[in-house]
């Protein structure tokens, strides 16, 4: 049949509106919305004819039953879910929206093209209500559509004439120095009272009731700030690996996303913010405050990152300068095999890693101390490196000294990625121009 033959088909099984009579040949004329598709059909259709034009209104359609004229109304009641006062006051510069079509509405048009014999091209009612509804929604707001990670995802439930407005998650990436040796990279809830701060209807005496290991740490310094600023629910801390407690973070610092749930303002001044931050403690600094993608996570998760470590050594037994140098000489560019550290063995799963020594270099301060600074590959582990781990890592600086040497004070001086900046600019999103 020809296209005239087919329109003429779903003509005849009216009343169809012009949307429900274009939707079934959304395929032709790029360029047209379906109403206006089913607009020219119908009259086609006529003056092929010869008969009067005769208009349908989309309250008579018994497809649609007058849904397809309730575009404007949907937008509107789309942009009100996120406040209540139909001025939206949630931020958000993307958008998606989704439909959940009436059962009879799709059991209408699959009876319609049954019924016209359409067997090819047309396009289901939830995609064109989805695409005419995101238009305006995209009008009202100033805001543009996102297939893939919008910042609002609102869902249409037509049959019981609700939004439910999805906020996603927003994401500040940064990097940390940790100042202090006694502070933890992420909040440490107490293991005895499941941080509850009680046991036993008594004040749990493991964390004096604070329901925390320790009281501070770098999550607890740096998110706070963040979530206030950006008006959300909860956050999540996310940080490119981890140093000890007693490790300082300095030099360049370590990679680190701050996750905010249900963020209202997702377009905070993060140059302030990070002023705020280094001016509320002494213990954290952060620096290169950006606004990021949702992918950032993965990326600081997941890059494979080198790491630069400057570590105060102290030796059982004195130790001459020649023999120092000869040890480090064999270290630096080594292959490193370690079984996984006692000191870890209760929460890691019991396997030898092969890391990469990349440079070792070092200063005998006396004949009992020393400074080593290690480049090394992500994992290797750095006090084995120097003590051996009673042999559990091969080679060692205590090994190949021959007398126990033991890590005093640990600095972390550099993390940055083996291939690639963890820095990518395709993974940042910058503040929308004001709308």
């Amino acid at each position: 049949m020809s296209l005239l033959e087919d329109a003429r088909a779903v003509v005849e099984n009216g009343p169809v509106c012009d949307a429900c009579l274009g939707r079934q040949f959304a395929d032709r004329s790029f360029g047209l919305t379906n109403a206006e598709r089913g607009a020219a059909l119908r009259v086609s259709v006529e003056l092929d004819d010869d008969e009067p034009h005769e208009d349908v209104a989309t309250d008579d359609c018994w497809v649609c039953e007058g849904l397809c004229a309730t575009f404007d109304e949907w937008a509107e009641r789309a942009v009100a879910a996120l406040s209540g006062d139909g001025e939206s006051d949630v931020d958000f510069a993307t958008y998606q929206v989704g439909t959940r079509a009436p059962p009879l509405v799709e059991e209408n048009e699959a009876l319609l093209r049954e019924s016209a014999g359409l067997t090819e091209g047309g396009e289901p009612f939830k995609s064109e209500f989805n695409r005419e509804v995101g238009k305006r929604v995209g009008e009202l707001t100033g805001t543009d559509v996102d297939f893939e990670r919008p910042d609002v995802l609102f869902v249409l439930d037509i049959d019981a004439g609700v939004v439910d407005a999805q906020v996603n998650p927003a994401f500040v990436y940064g990097r940390y120095r940790k100042r202090s040796r006694e502070i933890p990279q992420t909040e440490w809830p107490c293991r005895e009272c499941n941080g509850t701060g009680r046991r036993g209807g008594e004040t749990c005496i493991h964390c004096d009731g604070t329901g925390y290991m320790y009281e501070e740490s770098v999550e607890q310094l740096v998110s706070p700030p963040i979530l206030a600023a950006m008006g959300g629910d909860d956050s999540s801390f996310h940080g490119a690996g981890r140093e000890d407690i007693d490790a300082k973070m300095l030099g360049t610092g370590r990679p680190f996303v701050v996750e905010v749930k249900h963020p209202r303002d997702r377009f905070p001044d993060v140059d302030a913010l990070e002023a705020e931050i280094n001016e509320s403690t002494e213990k954290v600094e952060v620096e290169g405050l950006r606004l990021a993608t949702y992918d950032m996570v993965e990326r600081v998760k997941e890059l494979d990152a080198s790491k630069t470590y400057r570590a105060r050594v102290a030796f059982d037994e004195p130790v001459d300068e020649t023999e120092f140098e000869a040890a480090l000489a064999e270290l630096d560019g080594a292959t490193i095999e370690q079984d996984t550290p006692k000191r870890v063995s209760h929460r890691r799963a019991a396997k030898t890693r092969v890391r990469e020594a990349y440079a070792v270099s070092g200063e005998l301060e006396d004949e009992t101390h020393a400074t080593v600074e290690i480049h090394g590959e992500g994992g290797l582990y750095i006090k084995e490196l120097v003590s051996s781990d009673e042999g559990w890592t091969t080679p060692s600086l205590a090994g190949l000294l021959g007398t126990p040497c033991h890590v005093t004070e640990l600095d972390v001086l550099a993390v940055e990625g083996e291939a690639e900046s963890f820095e990518d600019p395709d993974y940042f999103r910058e503040a929308p121009a004001e709308r």
